[in-house]
């Protein structure tokens, strides 16, 4: 009876999960077009069998600028399992078209391992490539490199770890090479389109070398975020930083360099009303040829929606800004900070809010070496007409830009400049 019943699950559970996937499938495409309209994912031919499957399609990019779209051909190769199923992408045509030679003996490998509960796993491992074009003064190699996401609670969690040694592209105008890539990030969907989480980006080292610039390396660039939830999921703090060791052009080294953006108590459920009236605005500008009483009309809803989001996210109260810069240069060391805030509004207050900019309120400190503009003219050239108008002051070998908003008052050096109320 044991045995019997192992058998029975063996011949049944490929052919259900099998089914699982297809729905899965057909679920999954669904979700990537109604989320974004930049993506479209459509399926050609979906054929089932017990233990396999097979299937076809297109994938489309749309360029928001032009609106001009990209299709890319693929096939897939289903195997199905006990508890969940393996399906290997390739293109239509194969990895190497006819005529061309960019790959040794492996190809790439992108596959998508899913499970019955609702996880899956997407790998893409890359071996060396290396492509030229015998008449054009163009080339691209790379090492083996590796890419991974983990994908749980039915979408609502990932891991994505990038992994590539070394890349360098070759142009008409200069060659770039990348070294030691290294991506890791842990998110987990909050609300909307917001996602909580921290990530990690080092690169060992970027090196452009151009025949009309002189040559610039950057060693050991590290780029850090963190992003949490607060009150209950009602919002949001978050932080980026990004660091360097050092940039060398030519035969001069200048680092470490350093600068950290945050953002605290952002209300989630106004910024993914803004995100979404966002990406309405971008849509209406690329129908721009519709019947225009009905763009007008589209595009005044679509204000009002921005409107209500920038309102909510004031009154709820945030604070945002560049936290610390810091650049070092061999004549001294450039600082800063920025920061701009709004209270939180009671009630009434809410009620009775008429623009958005008169609570706001921020500051700036930013100090920069005077031999810096001294020595270079193209720093000298940018910085002359804010020394002229009072907005960087010297004191001592430095140059000083200190100010506070208030009241619709940006008061920067003693020069007081009003702000237009636009919300």
């Amino acid at each position: 009876m044991i045995g019997s019943a192992v058998l029975l699950v063996a011949g049944v559970a490929p052919w259900a999960v099998g089914y699982v996937t297809e729905q899965q499938w057909l679920e999954a495409t669904e979700e990537v077009n109604q989320s974004q309209p930049f993506v479209r994912l459509e399926t050609d031919r979906y054929e089932r069998g017990v233990f396999s499957a097979e299937a076809s399609g297109t994938l489309a990019l749309m360029d928001p600028k032009t609106g001009e779209t990209d299709q890319i051909g693929f096939k897939v190769a289903i195997s199905h399992g006990v508890t969940g199923s393996l399906l290997a992408f390739s293109p239509k045509g194969g990895w190497q078209h006819e005529g061309t030679r960019w790959l040794e003996d492996e190809e790439p490998s992108l596959t998508l391992e899913t499970r019955l509960w609702g996880s899956a796993v997407v790998e893409f491992q890359a071996p060396p490539v290396s492509f030229e074009q015998p008449d054009r003064p163009e080339s691209v190699s790379a090492s083996g490199g590796f890419a991974r996401v983990e994908v749980g609670r039915m979408g609502e969690q990932a891991e994505v770890l990038v992994v590539w040694p070394e890349l360098s592209m070759l142009g008409p105008r200069a060659e770039v090479k990348l070294q030691d890539l290294h991506v890791e990030q842990s998110m987990a969907l909050l609300s909307g389109d917001v996602w909580t989480g921290t990530g990690t980006m080092s690169l060992g080292a970027l090196v452009v070398d151009s025949a009309e610039l002189p040559a610039v390396s950057v060693s050991n660039v590290s780029f850090e975020t963190r992003s949490e939830a607060s009150n209950s999921g009602q919002t949001l703090d978050s932080e980026a930083v990004l660091a360097v060791d050092s940039v060398s052009i030519e035969d001069a080294e200048y680092g470490p360099h350093r600068v950290a953006v945050s953002v605290d108590h952002l209300d989630v459920a106004s910024w993914n009303e803004f995100s979404s009236a966002m990406t309405d605005m971008q849509l209406l500008a690329m129908n721009a040829g519709a019947d225009p009483r009905s763009t007008y009309q589209q595009q005044m809803a679509v204000m009002q929606r921005f409107n209500e989001a920038v309102r909510g996210l004031a009154a709820n109260g945030f604070s945002v800004g560049v936290r610390e810069l810091s650049l070092a240069t061999p004549e001294g060391e450039i600082q800063g900070s920025l920061d701009v805030s709004h209270p939180e509004l009671s009630e009434d207050e809410r009620a009775n809010m008429l623009m958005v900019m008169q609570r706001l309120v921020g500051s700036v400190d930013v100090t920069v070496p005077l031999a810096l503009a001294e020595q270079y003219p193209a720093v000298r050239m940018q910085l002359s007409p804010l020394i002229k108008q009072g907005l960087l002051v010297r004191d001592g070998d430095e140059l000083v830009m200190k100010g506070q908003m208030e009241d619709l008052v940006l008061d920067i050096n003693g020069v007081q400049i009003p702000l237009p109320p636009l919300l």
